[in-house]
């Protein structure tokens, strides 16, 4: 029998408070808090705490201090705390010197080491403490509750190919380029789960929609909103509201390769009716709820190796390098035209100095490899890069996360292969090594496929790249749905 209990609390970032971009633009305005949900899931010795936010909780040392909180204050192992980051890019920043795990291969701080915690951060970390101390005594046996709504109005895919072949990622600009209200191969599922208490009510929800959050977002005029994702939950929390609130979790796709629309251009109005789209679907989604045959909980914490290629080859590194100086120097000038760099492509809708900032933050890859080539240490990288994967059965629903942002045809891999009714792939799970192309696109050098080039350091990746994570996910999986713990194949 699986017992649940859930609360969500607020933060209320000021005008002024750091973004996280390449410029350092501070925020401009702040329209409303930021939601952060806790549940505590029991199921007789089996605990296990799931964490969503709308702050960016994905970086190294603050995901760390969240679990080990958590870990102690529920009295429950680390490895059973997933904290899930919603991606929301007009979030503030509350740490100085964040690291995602992908900017972090060469720190040589320990991932233990204590955030250096902006007073936004913590008043944040002291509200998280709180809320984590009322939970046990809110255990309730509870009945997992099911369905899914569809969703395509609000995203699209944003990489796109051009008629020689090659790649680049679809900013706004370009998606008008391609046809009106162009959207391409995206996910339009939109899942709800329901824990119900023993007199029928909502205890909580967890959602779930794959789409960076980015209409409201722009690097040069940071504010503060929780964009679609929060808009959605808010909206389905007040439909179940009764003498309080019900708590409502998100949870992040596989979005490496999917954006809302309107990314620069949308703002506010456009992110909130991007969000009420998608919280009406949740709402109508709930209303035809399904039981699950199963009234129990498993998991799984395992470890899976994608493989890493070769470094590129010398000359082809100096002659990158030389291509991003005079790419630097042109923007740093002032020209307009500086909108295409190895492969990657940026949007006019960006000031020149910001593009020179922006080529400026993948220099450092390029000349790492080359030092390694110049010092005769170009075969001691690493051939594979090993990540977490948290696999959960709740009742009938599996939930696989990742600290990574993988394609979403590797989350629909996963979902047309799993043996559960319900599966509901999550990106940002307990950090974030960036980008992770399925096979057929880890050769491509736009943005997305590349990102080895913005990561401090670690080589590209090599095929079958993400797929692997599709096909430990599945093995998880088939194992979860029989009730048995699965068995590694040899």
């Amino acid at each position: 029998m699986i017992k649940a209990a859930s609360l969500c609390f607020d933060g209320i970032p000021k005008a002024g408070s750091e973004l996280e971009n390449h410029a350092g633009f501070a925020v401009e305005e702040v329209l409303g808090p930021l939601t952060t949900t806790v549940t505590l899931l029991e199921d007789g010795p089996q605990r296990l705490c799931l964490v969503t936010s709308g702050f960016t909780v994905e970086s190294r040392h603050l995901n760390h201090a969240l679990r080990a909180t958590a870990s102690e204050g529920l009295g429950i192992p680390f490895s059973n705390v997933l904290v899930f980051g919603t991606h929301n890019h007009s979030a503030p920043t509350i740490e100085r010197d964040a690291r995602s795990d992908a900017m972090s291969q060469s720190d040589p701080w320990p991932a233990d080491r204590k955030p250096d915690l902006l007073p936004l951060g913590k008043a944040f970390m002291r509200d998280f403490r709180r809320t984590v101390k009322k939970l046990r005594p809110l255990l309730q046996p509870v009945t997992v509750w099911w369905s899914l709504g569809r969703e395509g109005r609000i995203t699209y895919h944003r990489k796109g190919w051009r008629a020689d072949g090659t790649t680049y990622f679809m900013r706004e600009e370009d998606r008008k380029l391609v046809a009106r209200d162009y959207r391409g191969d995206i996910d339009e599922d939109a899942p709800v789960v329901c824990l119900r208490g023993e007199d029928g009510r909502p205890v909580c929800f967890l959602t779930q929609f794959t789409g960076h959050p980015v209409t409201s977002y722009h690097p040069e005029r940071p504010v503060v909103f929780g964009e679609y994702c929060q808009v959605a939950t808010d909206l389905l929390a007040s439909h179940h509201a009764r003498n309080g609130e019900t708590p409502v979790g998100f949870l992040q796709g596989f979005a490496g390769d999917t954006n809302t629309k309107e990314m620069f251009e949308g703002g506010i109005e456009r992110a909130q009716q991007f969000g009420k789209y998608l919280g009406e679907t949740y709402v109508k989604a709930a209303r035809k709820l399904k039981q699950s045959e199963r009234n129990s909980l498993d998991f799984v914490a395992d470890k899976v190796a994608v493989p890493l290629a070769p470094l590129p080859a010398r000359r082809t590194l100096e002659k990158e390098i030389r291509a991003i100086k005079a790419f630097i120097k042109r923007a740093r000038a002032g020209d307009e035209d500086t909108v295409s760099l190895l492969g990657m492509n940026y949007p006019r809708g960006l000031s020149p100095t910001y593009r020179a900032a922006m080529a400026e933050h993948i220099l450092p890859w390029s000349e790492w490899a080359l030092n390694l080539w110049e010092t005769g240490q170009e075969q001691t990288v690493p051939k594979t890069l090993e990540m977490d994967i948290y696999v959960l059965r709740l009742g009938d629903v599996g939930i696989v996360g990742v600290p990574a942002e993988p394609f979403w045809v590797i989350g629909r891999t996963i979902k047309e292969n799993s043996p559960l009714p319900l599966t509901i792939p999550c990106g940002y799970a307990n950090g974030c090594h960036g980008y992770i192309s399925d096979s057929r696109g880890t050769n491509d050098r736009e943005y997305m496929s590349a990102f080895h080039r913005c990561t401090r350091f670690r080589p590209p990746f090599r095929k079958p790249s993400g797929d692997v994570i599709a096909r430990e996910a599945v093995r998880i999986l088939k194992g979860l749905a029989k009730n048995q713990p699965p068995r590694k194949e040899s």
